[in-house]
């Protein structure tokens, strides 16, 4: 999958998604940091150890780089940036049960705005799936050639 390209300084400063979520009884905001623990193991036990490494990183910046979405006390959905690398949007992950509420249009959204109140420009979507979802929402486009990217020399299970 080729990484994405989003001009932040495009996007509208609507923060409206976060009421069309609270409406659904949804809500997304920054985790603190007691919920460290709570957060990695949730995404480790649904999407896996590499997305839980990601999230960790995201958790452990100052100021925290990570959004999660909760319903009914319990976690749903989460999205980072600044995890992987810097500039680079995601991961981001929303339990199959939840999907189709625009909870990960929002956490998208989230992600992405705090971004650009921190000042940066451009944010990279890294190894995009599925790029309409990302082109349609945000404006992503395609960068070219950039398929595997970051992940060329990445160290998977096994070869430690």
């Amino acid at each position: 999958m080729s990484d994405m390209l989003v001009k932040l300084y495009e996007l509208k400063d609507d923060w409206g998604f976060l009421a069309e979520q609270e409406e659904l009884g949804i809500t997304i905001r920054k985790p603190i940091g007691p919920e460290k623990h709570l957060v990695v193991a949730w995404v480790r036990g649904n999407f896996g150890d590499a997305w839980a490494s990601e999230t960790d990183r995201a958790l452990s910046n100052t100021p925290i780089s990570s959004f999660v979405a909760i319903q009914e006390g319990s976690l749903i959905g989460f999205a980072c940036y600044d995890a992987t690398a810097l500039g680079f949007f995601g991961p981001v992950g929303v339990v199959e049960s939840s999907r189709g509420k625009g909870i990960g249009r929002a956490l998208l959204l989230a992600c992405l705005l705090d971004m650009k109140l921190k000042g940066y420009g451009y944010a990279i979507i890294g190894a995009a799936g599925p790029q309409e979802f990302y082109s349609r929402n945000v404006g992503a486009v395609e960068i070219p050639d950039s398929s595997p990217g970051l992940w060329r020399t990445w160290l998977k299970r096994g070869e430690a």
